[in-house]
């Protein structure tokens, strides 16, 4: 049916008929755009930004100085390491990923990106033998956050810096560090096990095993811009805007100090391993209901949040690697996306009806991940405050396969925890399941807001409210306590001597 053909028919049907029609039409559009495969594109200058590459850039522009979006990892290196083969595998993903030789510009009012046709990254290294064994893991720790906390100049380039710490001629600690505007935490995966296909190879004067990628990641830029536009665009804006409408901009978390009138970025963590019966009990729970750990996790984190805030209304952020072409899944580039997850907790739900209510929440929101969180905000946000992030200030992450050591010949390499002293949000909190099954709870946290002593004791609530969750799935959420038992008795214990004082009075 051509365009003159279906209008002519629209006009014959009933209002809600012609409304059923469109959305069919539409829905055919999207799938038939959802078929097609990232095309390689065909102009090599003038490249416009991702919208996701256009925030952080202009976030850059905004907060001159920032680092909350440097992207560090490290990784310890058990074995004999030839330095070169390492500085020349490095090399070779970059050649690979025009991501890693691209740096921005601005084209008249618009930011492009500028690719190079090559790139050099030069590995410094730090020789660490001679400080002592009992004080080495606190300095290659402070040498870690040092260099996460560097800045970087998006013009120029390569926005990813190595630093290899020698301990040993045995043990060496290779520190990473990439701008988020051309990086993800998927990207880390992906670098390192580039990286480790080229070292073999080089050691071997053999080529590496790797495909041809199919794109660049400039590519995707260029189909996300033109992708997201007519019947596509209107379907993601229209599942958004009625998600967020009416949606309280702020979560009024009770604070140790006053909020800044514009938001800061220090920050701090505070973890905490959960006993095993937490963890059975939270898995026992989800598969007993039918959702995933994630859901059941959430809606408790949620409830926390609810009894600290006492707000009904709560959005709360998460991350998603937003990888859903096959074309992207082997890219080093910044995809990740954010979605915006809203619960209503009025009416003093079971926690078992809140889980149901938050799994269709989650599952929605994934349904419509293809819309960028800049473009919600972009649409959705009339006035920005800027003293706190637009939409949500929390966070929450749930990681059940954390990152494995990896083996490649005599080297062993096992990931590092680095904390880059900044934080991007009021509160991130971020559980993983590790090997064992056990549950550990990280909680970043904003140090302008939150002093450690609260955010030690929030992490302790949030235990005993999981204790009590597992316990009971049918209590309803006002009768889930927070407080242990030694607290109870501490508060008891202040009010008898309170009433004892004002009764000798």
């Amino acid at each position: 049916m051509n365009t003159i053909e279906q209008t002519e028919r629209l006009q014959t049907l009933s209002p809600a008929k012609r409304a059923l029609l469109m959305k069919s039409l539409q829905k055919n559009a999207i799938q038939s755009q959802e078929t097609q495969t990232i095309p390689r594109r065909e102009k090599q200058s003038g490249i416009p930004l991702s919208f996701a590459q256009q925030r952080l850039w202009l976030i850059d522009r905004l907060e001159s100085g920032t680092v909350a979006y440097n992207v560090p990892f490290a990784v310890r290196l058990k074995g004999p390491l030839n330095q070169a083969a390492f500085q020349r595998s490095i090399n070779e993903v970059i050649k690979r990923h025009e991501a890693l030789r691209t740096t921005f510009m601005l084209e008249g009012d618009q930011p492009i990106q500028i690719i190079a046709p090559s790139a050099s990254l030069t590995v410094s290294v730090l020789d660490l033998k001679q400080v002592p064994a009992d004080k080495k893991e606190a300095e290659i720790q402070r040498l870690a956050v040092a260099e996460a906390r560097t800045r970087f100049d998006l013009s120029k380039g390569p926005l990813l810096r190595t630093t290899l710490l020698e301990l040993d001629h045995d043990e060496h600690v290779a520190l990473f560090t990439m701008h988020h505007v051309v990086s993800d935490g998927w990207s880390d995966a992906v670098l390192i096990e580039e990286m480790i296909r080229f070292y073999e190879a080089d050691l071997t004067s053999q080529p590496a095993a790797l495909p041809e990628l199919p794109i660049q990641y400039a590519d995707f830029a260029l189909w996300q811009r033109e992708r997201l536009k007519g019947p596509v665009l209107d379907e993601l804006l229209s599942y958004w805007k009625q998600q967020l409408a009416g949606a309280p901009p702020l979560l009024n978390l009770p604070t140790d100090n006053p909020r800044p009138p514009v938001q800061t970025h220090p920050g701090a963590l505070e973890s905490r391993i959960f006993p095993e019966r937490i963890s059975e009990g939270l898995r026992s729970l989800s598969r007993q209901e039918g959702v995933t750990p994630f859901v059941t996790v959430l809606a408790a984190f949620k409830t926390l949040l609810y009894k600290y805030a006492n707000q009904t209304d709560l959005v709360v952020g998460t991350p998603v690697a937003n990888r859903t072409r096959l074309e992207t899944e082997g890219l080093i580039g910044c995809f990740l996306n954010t979605l915006a997850l809203r619960t209503d907790l009025s009416g003093n739900p079971t926690f078992r009806q809140l889980l149901r209510q938050v799994q269709a929440v989650t599952l929605g929101a994934h349904e419509h991940q293809d819309l960028p969180f800049e473009l919600v905000i972009e649409t959705l946000t009339t006035e920005r405050n800027i003293s706190y992030a637009p939409f949500f200030q929390v966070l929450f992450l749930y990681q059940n396969k954390p990152l494995e050591n990896l083996k490649q010949r005599d080297l062993l390499l096992t990931p590092i925890d680095i904390h880059s002293g900044t934080a991007k949000f009021d509160l991130a909190l971020a559980v993983v399941e590790g090997t064992n099954g056990q549950l550990t709870a990280s909680l970043e946290y904003n140090t302008d807001l939150f002093k450690a002593e609260t955010i030690t004791r929030m992490l302790e609530h949030f235990e005993t409210l999981l204790t009590a969750i597992v316990s009971d799935p049918e209590k309803h959420l006002h009768d889930l306590n927070l407080l242990g038992e030694a607290e109870q008795e501490q508060i008891l214990f202040k009010w008898n001597s309170t009433q004892t004082e004002f009764a000798q009075t």
